[in-house]
């Protein structure tokens, strides 16, 4: 099978994403006989080219992290682009297409309507749908141990192991990853003693000072002047 892969973060190779799409890999690259193209969204120029690998694969995955109930520019701006390369009359054998979503946010819900955008994208580009995987709370992966992330990517290599197989993404292993779709009653109980003790914010309050920013989280720059 000839895959291509296009990670939609605009970390890139740093990212989330770029790190759960590296073990779904290593899943698909058990059967000896598939192939495969990874390329970063982030690189805008290269979206012409892109689009053209698209075109000459059997099967092609988006991956993105979830921005303000939607997708980053650079992944809005790569699909404008596949549009305008693509004929859904005239263009032959194009490749089936499923999209990964991940976001930092627990609850599967928040990325329930783009994947609603997504399946309706599949088919206005004329190409079969394939599905699209959701995970939620990823954001911080980086920073945990091994052992918290074990189950995570041993999960995305299965599921990559079973795509490449099959060409679909395993239903089970898609819904265990979705998890609910909103939180349970401990689950709300437990997130209010962390944020009672300040724990909850921990992690962005340490990005803010990474960038320089802490200072500056109580800015509302849109709020209408007096």
């Amino acid at each position: 099978m000839r895959l291509v892969l296009y990670n939609g973060s605009p970390r890139g190779r740093i990212s989330n994403t770029a790190i759960l799409l590296d073990h779904f890999i290593r899943g698909f690259k058990a059967s000896e006989e598939n192939s495969f193209e990874l390329m970063y969204l982030n690189q805008v120029k290269s979206h012409q080219d892109f689009a053209e690998k698209f075109r000459n694969a059997q099967a092609a995955i988006i991956a993105f992290p979830l921005y303000g109930d939607s997708m980053p520019t650079i992944v809005k701006d790569f699909i404008e682009t596949l549009g305008t390369k693509i004929d859904s009359g005239k263009t032959p054998m194009l490749p089936a297409l499923g999209f990964i979503i991940q976001s930092g946010f627990p609850e599967a819900i928040h990325s329930r309507y783009i994947e609603k955008y997504c399946e309706k994208l599949a088919l206005r580009l004329g190409t079969r749908y394939i599905g699209t995987v959701i995970r939620g709370g990823v954001e911080g992966i980086q920073i945990k141990p091994l052992f918290l992330n074990r189950r995570l990517f041993i999960a995305f290599s299965s599921l990559g192991r079973h795509f490449g197989v099959t060409k679909e993404f395993h239903p089970i292993i898609t819904r265990k990853l979705a998890g609910r779709d909103k939180m349970s009653a401990l689950g709300r109980f437990m997130f209010h003693i962390l944020k009672m003790t300040g724990l909850a914010d921990m992690y962005w309050k340490m990005n803010l000072k990474k960038h320089g920013a802490y200072n500056r989280r109580f800015d509302q720059p849109y709020k209408p002047a007096l």
